[in-house]
């Protein structure tokens, strides 16, 4: 078995925090999967918040747990051990396995630190259909990461962005903005003028992507 987070790992964004300029900061059944697509439909369509209600949205930054999905190859040893690995994976996320090949499968891959489970699930199926058999089943979802306690909010966001939201993003300072990207689970933390525009900017530089919008804003 080979586990693999996504391109939103729990440092990514730090590395690339001079590439947004002065002043800145980069940062088990259907039922849940029903409940999950709730999540992050409310958290897409959701208008800015400033940073005093996205603390209280959030979830602590630490702490994870599994959701395992009853597939019938799975056995009861490779349903603790999806607990015990994917506990040790920052929220969201979501792990793949080729049904025809297994558990302890180079296909086996997970795809983690991500702002909502459905575009984690889309990343790691993606990256378990490349690396599998190509004459074996099509990839499935074997588990699901996401805070603990967790419940549809109105805003969603990474661990590691969690994190800069408290770090980084701060309290007080004149106006900041954080954008993020949910297809890639990057993110973007800006401060001073024009900080949205920046923000929206600098997610899209690092990110690649074009579904940066602006989730947490303080003017």
């Amino acid at each position: 078995m080979q586990l693999s987070n996504g391109p939103a790992k729990p440092n990514a964004n730090r590395k690339t925090r001079a590439a947004a300029g002065p002043g800145s900061a980069l940062t088990r059944g259907v039922g849940l999967g029903l409940a999950l697509g709730l999540g992050a439909a409310l958290a897409a369509s959701a208008a800015p918040v400033d940073g005093k209600d996205a603390r209280k949205l959030v979830f602590k930054p630490d702490g994870a747990e599994v959701a395992v999905v009853d597939l019938p190859f799975l056995s009861e040893t490779d349903r603790k051990t999806l607990v015990v690995v994917g506990a040790q994976q920052p929220y969201y996320g979501a792990i793949a396995v080729a049904p025809t090949e297994g558990l302890r499968s180079k296909a086996t891959l997970a795809a983690a630190n991500y702002h909502d489970v459905d575009a984690a699930r889309v990343a790691a199926l993606r990256r378990c259909d490349a690396a599998r058999k190509p004459e074996g089943a099509p990839c499935v979802i074997a588990a699901e990461i996401r805070p603990k306690g967790w419940e549809p909010r109105a805003l969603q966001l990474s661990a590691d962005a969690t994190d800069g939201l408290r770090s980084e993003y701060g309290r007080r300072g004149g106006p900041r903005a954080m954008a993020i990207s949910p297809s890639t689970g990057r993110w973007a933390v800006i401060k001073g003028q024009g900080a949205a525009s920046r923000a929206l900017e600098a997610c899209a530089d690092q990110s690649g992507a074009t579904d940066c919008r602006i989730a947490v804003e303080d003017r």
